[in-house]
């Protein structure tokens, strides 16, 4: 991915510039991405249940995305002091939670590397595969070079990054040896009900039909077939959800980058200011 080097004034963070990560995070397609994300991280009950048990989430919904959201744009964009400051504080709070399994009674610790593995790998997984199939201009080796740099993510919500997938093919491999241990409970059904019917104010109703449900479904759609299974819903036609997301990406992103940049917090922004025009995230066609 042909990247401007930047004219040096200031720190360029964890990932910089010159990463497939910086360049992808900016598009608006990422939005979709995370929906899809939180649809397969419930497929993993006691993953969900470090969830449902400690979060808010029913009555601070779009707290709870706003704060995603900004961990991932000051991870992606901020400079190398916030994106560990942000990394210590998620690792921080983990590590005060615990869960408990209804059938057996064991508590356990929602910072269990199992559990973090899955969550991060479903996350990797959801921007990956929805921004390509929705047209964001990516080879093979930039894909695997996205999955590699995100091993720094990883580290900073508590993983070991020697422990995690470095490409497509470690990334299909631990898919493959997750999928016995997944299954649609009785808190993925409620995330999965809570996802297309999020709660909203009354004069916001009718937006919520038109537009959040829209969103939803399109992310539902492009989970992989094992999750559809499990939710226990026929999978559509994977290329009628190809066109959907390829529809939905050439629309969002003629909405002016400056415009969409524009909405808080504003981290693509602060990169610019800090590091110049040239810091500005924007696809090239990949190399061969």
């Amino acid at each position: 991915m042909a990247v401007v080097p930047t004219a040096g004034r200031g720190d360029p963070g964890l990932f910089t510039p010159a990463s497939v990560t910086w360049q992808m995070h900016g598009d608006p397609m990422m939005w979709v991405a995370g929906i899809r994300a939180l649809y397969l991280q419930a497929l993993h009950p006691r993953a969900v249940r470090g969830v449902t048990q400690n979060s808010d989430f029913r009555r601070d919904a779009w707290g709870r995305l706003m704060r995603t959201a900004d961990f991932v744009g000051t991870t992606t964009y901020g400079t190398t002091e916030a994106a560990e400051r942000a990394g210590a504080r998620v690792r921080r709070i983990h590590r005060m939670l615990t869960a408990t399994d209804p059938d057996s009674g064991e508590r356990y610790g929602v910072d269990e590397p199992e559990l973090l593995l899955w969550v991060h790998c479903a996350e990797i997984d959801s921007y990956l595969h929805v921004l390509r199939r929705s047209g964001f201009p990516l080879s093979d080796a930039q894909a695997d070079r996205y999955i590699a740099e995100h091993r720094v993510s990883a580290r900073l919500v508590g993983l070991d990054p020697e422990s995690v997938p470095a490409g497509r093919a470690e990334l299909a491999a631990y898919f493959d040896r997750v999928r016995p241990r997944l299954a649609a409970g009785p808190e993925a059904r409620e995330v999965d009900d809570f996802l297309l019917r999020p709660p909203v104010h009354p004069l916001l109703l009718p937006a919520r039909e038109l537009l959040w449900r829209r969103v939803a479904l399109l992310a539902y759609a492009a989970l992989p077939p094992y999750a559809h299974e499990l939710y226990g819903r026929p999978a559509p036609a994977p290329a009628a959800v190809t066109r959907r997301l390829r529809a939905t990406g050439t629309l969002l992103r003629r909405v002016p980058d400056r415009l969409r940049w524009q909405l808080p917090p504003k981290h693509i922004l602060r990169a610019m200011a800090r590091l110049g025009p040239d810091a500005r995230p924007a696809p090239a066609k990949p190399r061969s």
